[in-house]
């Protein structure tokens, strides 16, 4: 064993404080997100503001301002970004263990060009509101059932027709979108059209982070359940079959749940690009690639990730930077480097 490998199987055997550890890191990055901004707010009056809904004080210290600003304006986006960020590297996760590959993520089963399409369409007809969320959502959906439809051969899917279903799928929502932004009105609805596409929580309310949490979460819930079908599946069909894993039902429970996680987040934010592909890679780094440790630890890391992002987000310039543009701006190195120095560690050969 080389010395590049000892840390990554000593983290492996300590999976616990590790996830304890990743939990204690995302509770004081959320705390420290809700102190920065235009008005600031130290992070003893956050903890106090938010206790003060539980065991209300007497004579509280701060004013009404800094209470709204914590609660109705810091704190959803603070929330979504957590359940966004967690959402899709759950997402990634799952799909590169059941198609054994580090290349995959949400986008590839044509559920976030689904959802977008729905979306904007919805803003080019009715100027966007629950209806466009209702829309990406709905679309976002329908587009895995014909992914499947065009998978199926004979009853059966394969892996790689799947993927060639998906890209056929996104293509025709991307030609779609095109055909929508070619026709909006350039002064009103292409302006939020296009910010909407490149990803923003700057807008998210109660009602927006209810849809996500109602959709997400238990989808998430759903893929850590199957954990151990996860694993047997990354051994391969052949192996899976062998094992007597129910490959279809896996496969489709696991096709599901990340589309109602893809569509939620499309829906409310916009696409979020590179979150499900990066993260999975960082967590099988420091716990391995055993789904059982390696799920909790990239939903964690996907939270604690977007929070940052969404942070740069709103304090790097003056006006608000859109999300799906920093996650790729640092996605695409990163993931060129974790690819680069993890190829032969991070896969599933090594467990």
């Amino acid at each position: 064993m080389s010395a590049e490998t000892l840390p990554a199987a000593s983290l492996r055997s300590n999976a616990v404080p590790v996830t304890a550890g990743l939990a204690l890191v995302l509770l004081l990055v959320m705390t420290w997100s809700v102190t920065i901004g235009r008005y600031d707010i130290n992070m003893l009056d956050v903890w106090m503001i938010l206790i003060h809904n539980i065991v209300p004080f007497a004579d509280p210290p701060w004013t009404e301002v800094e209470a709204n600003v914590v609660e109705l304006i810091r704190l959803p986006r603070i929330l979504a970004a957590v359940v966004i960020g967690a959402g899709l590297a759950v997402s990634g996760t799952a799909l590169q263990g059941m198609f054994r590959n580090p290349l995959v993520d949400p986008g590839i089963i044509g559920v976030t060009s689904g959802a977008a399409f729905g979306g904007t369409l919805a803003i080019l007809l009715v100027g966007g509101g629950y209806v466009a969320l209702g829309s990406g959502f709905a679309i976002g959906l329908a587009s895995l059932f014909v992914v499947r439809l065009l998978a199926s051969m004979k009853g059966r899917t394969s892996v790689l027709t799947l993927v060639l279903a998906g890209v056929i799928v996104s293509a025709f929502f991307e030609a779609a979108i095109s055909i929508i932004k070619l026709l909006s009105d350039p002064q009103e609805k292409l302006p939020a059209i296009t910010y909407w596409l490149m990803g923003s929580i700057a807008s998210t309310n109660y009602s927006d982070l209810l849809l996500l949490c109602l959709a997400v979460l238990p989808a998430m819930a759903v893929i850590y359940l199957l954990r151990f079908q996860l694993n047997i599946l990354s051994l391969g069909e052949d192996k899976a079959r062998a094992l007597g894993s129910p490959i279809e039902l896996v496969q489709w429970l696991v096709l599901i749940a990340v589309s109602v996680i893809s569509a939620a987040v499309v829906a409310t934010s916009g696409i979020v690009g590179w979150v499900g592909l990066v993260i999975p890679h960082v967590g099988r780094a420091i716990v391995g690639a055993e789904h059982r440790r390696l799920l909790p630890v990239s939903a964690l890391l996907g939270a604690i990730y977007m929070l940052l992002v969404d942070d740069l987000a709103r304090t790097l310039t003056t006006s608000e930077i859109p999300i799906g543009i920093i996650t790729a701006l640092i996605g695409v190195p990163v993931f060129a480097i974790i690819l680069k120095r993890l190829q032969t560690s991070s896969g599933w050969t090594n467990d």
